[in-house]
């Protein structure tokens, strides 16, 4: 599960981290590396661990021990907003749109952190549909229209990390399509991904690797072109 490359090299290194939430102890030393450059998914059964790792490296779940470097930073005792200004961006499940603002003020409205994020007609050119709903108001976005413009707006901010939860649920296939058009397309830009999903087949179709977690650590990691040759090999850990 580690690069052969400097640890202090890689945009993400995670060891044995453990997170909570009050008095629920969720992360049991949670242990992978992300490469610089590639699309990582979290992939397990519901109340795995995934989006509490991506809570924890983001700064928001709570306590948390053990060690997360960002970009060779240690970010473990850090603040969510100094962890994002090392340049990493979040985009929740639930999408966070606020609905009174339109398009466009829901774009505009996280701060830049670090130079070389998009700007607005960078924006446009990767999400058209963005550009045409500039003036709606963010209720009257479709639940795809909704997710491209909570990841457009992370790309503003200068992150070159993404942490992506479960950015297809509840959509239709032709938006899970063009979401996976999306990913590719940042990754050839040299964005580094992690992404929780649910879809396996949508997982397979943007990422480079793929940690299974269950019970708060990661049980087994796999490359695309492992699965594809074994693709029964996570049944164990993802069949219900």
């Amino acid at each position: 599960m580690t690069d052969a490359k400097p640890l202090e090299a890689l945009p993400v290194v995670v060891r044995d981290l453990h997170g909570h939430y009050g008095q629920s102890h969720v992360l049991h030393g949670m242990n992978f590396d992300v490469r610089r450059g590639e699309v990582v998914t979290l992939l397990g059964r519901n109340g795995a661990g995934k989006t509490s790792t991506l809570r924890a490296i983001i700064g928001i779940l709570g306590k948390r021990t053990g060690s997360i470097s960002i970009e060779g930073t240690e970010t473990i005792a850090l603040p969510s907003d100094r962890i994002a200004a090392i340049g990493l961006g979040y985009c929740p499940e639930e999408r966070g749109i606020f609905s009174g603002l339109t398009v466009h003020e829901n774009l505009l409205l996280p701060p830049v952190l670090k130079p070389g994020g998009m700007s607005v007609s960078d924006i446009h050119a990767l999400f058209p549909r963005l550009k045409e709903r500039a003036k709606s108001q963010g209720t009257k976005l479709s639940g795809g229209e909704q997710q491209m413009l909570a990841i457009a707006r992370i790309l503003r901010t200068g992150a070159k990390t993404l942490l992506l939860d479960e950015p297809t649920e509840g959509l239709a296939p032709i938006i899970v399509q063009h979401i996976g058009e999306i990913i590719r397309t940042l990754k050839e830009r040299g964005y580094t991904i992690v992404l929780v999903e649910q879809n396996l087949r949508f997982a397979m179709s943007v990422a480079d690797r793929h940690y299974v977690v269950e019970h708060g650590r990661v049980v087994d990691a796999v490359t695309n072109d492992q699965l594809r040759e074994s693709p029964a090999r996570l049944d164990k850990y993802l069949s219900v």
